[in-house]
């Protein structure tokens, strides 16, 4: 996996070039990869795993301020929206392996499935030009959504809704 410098360094001179915001976001919505990875106990969990439901795929690492303020709010998401079909799986892109992130989890006392991320999940989902990057995918494995960087909670909550309780037809 790249390193957290490398990583970071990318996104800020992505962030401060003006060609970067001229650059076109991915037509969505689009069909989201299928990914199989470990949680931080070793255990598979794959995109399959959630068909039906409506997932939100969040890349972040514990190195991460932006991703560290953004937690409690998925954390809420969570709890508020399970019974509803919402899943929240955290694809962490620390390389130091699941130790930090389990220790992490306990801390700031994540509800949801974290999975260790590797070059193939993100490259899967590309381009990913920083941390926080995150999706939402509806219940038909569309991605309908996406950004990069921390979004208020009660703004993404709205982007969240609109795909989990769409308007009456």
């Amino acid at each position: 996996m790249k390193s957290a410098l490398y990583c970071a360094a990318v996104a800020a001179a992505l962030a401060m070039s003006p060609a970067a915001s001229l650059q076109a976001a991915p037509v969505l919505p689009r069909a989201a990869p299928s990914w199989r990875l470990k949680d931080v106990d070793g255990n598979p969990v794959s995109s399959d795993q959630f068909k039906g439901k409506v997932v939100v795929l969040d890349f972040w690492a514990t190195w991460c301020p932006p991703c560290r303020t953004e937690i409690p709010g998925f954390i809420q998401l969570q709890k508020k929206y399970a019974a509803d079909g919402l899943v929240v799986v955290g694809v962490s892109v620390d390389t130091d392996g699941p130790g930090p992130v389990k220790k992490f989890m306990k801390e700031f006392g994540i509800n949801y499935t974290v999975v260790m991320g590797d070059d193939a999940i993100v490259d899967a989902f590309s381009p990913i030009r920083g941390y926080p990057t995150t999706f939402i995918i509806d219940r038909d494995g569309l991605i309908r959504k996406s950004k990069l960087g921390r979004k208020p909670a009660a703004e993404f909550e709205k982007d969240v809704l609109e795909v989990l309780k769409p308007p009456a037809a």
